[in-house]
Parts: structure tokens; C-alpha cells; sequence
């Protein structure tokens, strides 16, 4: 696999995350005295999921990245596809016109 085809296939799947992650987080944390959880909840997976990825597709880290780099460089990753997922929500919710 190419490493322009690496990169793709990981963003795709960091974004899918990032869209269903919010939606995840509030199932698990809608209840009385969780709610709080749900924003930090979402933030750890992502970043996780994003180190996991990074290190599984080392196409999305710079070329020659240590382990410990590339895994950072996907914490990086999974925050920006859990803030897109955030983005795409408030747009779907709200629609373009506001609130």
C-alpha cells in the first residue's frame, strides 16, 4: 500500500471516530451527575485511538518519527477528528443559519 493510500485510509478512519465519538460518549454518560464526563470522555478516546492509528499507519507521522513520536503525532491526529466530529454535530444541530 502506498503511502499516500496510508494516509488517506488513516485520516478516513480517525474522522469516522471523530463523528461517532461524540454520539458514543453521551449513550455511555447521559445520566444525572455524568453529563460533565461526556467532552473529556470523547478527548481520551480520541486521543488514543489517534496514538493507535499513528502507530499502526506510520505514513501519518513524519518519516523517521520514533515510536514514542509517531504516537504523539496521533494524539495530535485524534484531537483534530474529535474536534471536526464536534464541528460536523453543531452544523447538523444548528444548520448554517444558526441556532
Amino acid at each position: 500500500m502506498g503511502l499516500t493510500l496510508q494516509r488517506v485510509a488513516g485520516a478516513l478512519v480517525l474522522l469516522a471516530a471523530g463523528v461517532l465519538s461524540l454520539p458514543l460518549a453521551a449513550a455511555v454518560f447521559d445520566r444525572q451527575g455524568a453529563e460533565n464526563l461526556i467532552v473529556p470522555a470523547q478527548l481520551l478516546v480520541m486521543a488514543a485511538l489517534g496514538a493507535a492509528v499513528c502507530l499502526l499507519v506510520p505514513a501519518l507521522a513524519r518519516d523517521g518519527a520514533s515510536r514514542g513520536r509517531r504516537a504523539l503525532t496521533g494524539v495530535w491526529w485524534g484531537l483534530l477528528a474529535a474536534a471536526v466530529g464536534v464541528l460536523v454535530f453543531w452544523l447538523i444541530i444548528s444548520g448554517f443559519e444558526g441556532a
